[in-house]
């Protein structure tokens, strides 16, 4: 048997606890028939940490991330915590781990099966076959910038302020994990940035020219973000790798998204940087947030879950056989015609959380047999 893949299980607060069990379902397939072992260890990030210790997340955690060779993330937060303190948020928990472990790479894919199609709020032309790779800096850029805060203004009322602040190691080693990735794709990287009225992202420009003669191979183009968002719903294949800040990554990926059908099938994955063994910090997780309307209704969408434990067998593992049956797995059902009702439309089987994780395992043993 495999070596033990150490994984960190976290998984949150409203659908994740769902979707994250039928990711263990599938670890208990590949225990039985691909001969791996994985040794998972579960703990508690966001809303139900702050319930029960008062923090979004516990060192104790960030410890045992540190020493798992990848983290599985279902989802956190939710309005029941709309109101606590800014800095103990479940967000904050979220922040927190990508920062303690470098995870400055947020890989966030984009890709239209072709049975979902017709999901998308888009014409089928513009969206069908669309695989994009959005690549975000992830533990940088505004949302970590210093100084930031709210001052009361001598005059009355308040002044609030964050700031983008980035430096050439930042720009130049995420910029380098887009060259990589597209030099493996289809070797076209789109830098988006503001660099016309924002000098921070002026300077993300210059310092991604400066590296483009090490990829040769690789056609570079640039797009103010404000374009950026306009074609991806006009032309969105018109992309292969987008290499972005943190805002911007944030809020393009999400419209990106929307071209695919739901928030439901999207995976995603947060790299650290390599230590010198090759080991890197690595945390896997669904786009979707904890819809705490259907949480514990069986109603939830476990694909984009499923669809993140494949990227960790890829990315942390070099599983890439096993990731491949995942994904083919998640395809078939959805070929076959099955649906959870984020995605769900005329003509199509509606199923519930643990019917779509049953289907995707009987697809699993039929790639098995063949």
């Amino acid at each position: 048997m495999a070596a033990n893949k150490k994984v960190l299980m976290l998984p949150g607060d409203g659908i994740g606890p769902e979707v994250m069990g039928e990711v263990r379902r599938v670890m208990d397939w590949m225990e039985s028939n691909r001969q791996v072992s994985f040794d998972t260890e579960e703990d508690i990030i966001g809303g139900c940490c702050i319930d029960a210790h008062g923090v979004p997340m516990k060192d104790e955690t960030v410890e045992a991330a540190k020493a798992a060779d990848a983290v599985l993330l279902g989802a956190v937060g939710g309005p029941k915590w709309d109101n606590v303190d800014f800095d103990i948020r479940p967000e904050a928990g979220l922040l927190r781990i990508r920062k303690d472990l470098g995870l400055f790479a947020n890989l966030r894919p984009a890709i239209v099966f072709d049975a979902l199609a017709d999901a998308s709020s888009l014409k089928r032309e513009i969206v069908a076959g669309l695989d994009i790779l959005i690549v975000r800096e992830l533990t940088g850029g505004i949302y970590f910038g210093e100084p930031r805060g709210v001052e009361d203004l001598p005059g009355g009322g308040k002044r609030g302020y964050n700031s983008l602040v980035y430096t050439t190691p930042e720009v130049e080693r995420i910029a380098r994990v887009g060259f990589e990735l597209a030099q493996k794709r289809g070797k076209k990287l789109c830098s988006i940035d503001k660099a016309n009225v924002l000098e921070s992202t002026k300077m993300w420009r210059e310092e991604v020219v400066r590296i483009a003669p090490d990829y040769p191979d690789i056609e570079l183009s640039h797009m103010l973000v404000d374009n950026a968002a306009m074609q991806l719903v006009r032309d969105p294949k018109q992309f292969d790798v987008i290499v972005t800040t943190n805002m911007f990554g944030d809020i393009l990926s999400d419209c990106a998204s929307m071209a695919t059908g739901s928030l439901g099938m999207l995976p995603s994955a947060s790299l650290g940087a390599p230590d010198a063994s090759g080991k890197r910090h690595a945390l896997y997780e669904p786009v979707h947030g904890t819809a705490p309307d259907i949480a514990g209704q069986g109603k939830a969408n476990p694909l984009a879950m499923m669809l993140s434990f494949a990227m960790m067998l890829r990315y942390s593992f070099d599983m890439a056989e096993d990731a491949d049956n995942v994904e083919a797995a998640v395809e078939a059902v959805l070929n076959a015609g099955l649906r959870t009702g984020d995605i769900m439309s005329d003509g199509m089987q509606m199923v519930s959380t643990e019917e779509m994780g049953s289907a995707v395992l009987k697809e699993l043993d039929k790639i098995a047999a063949s």
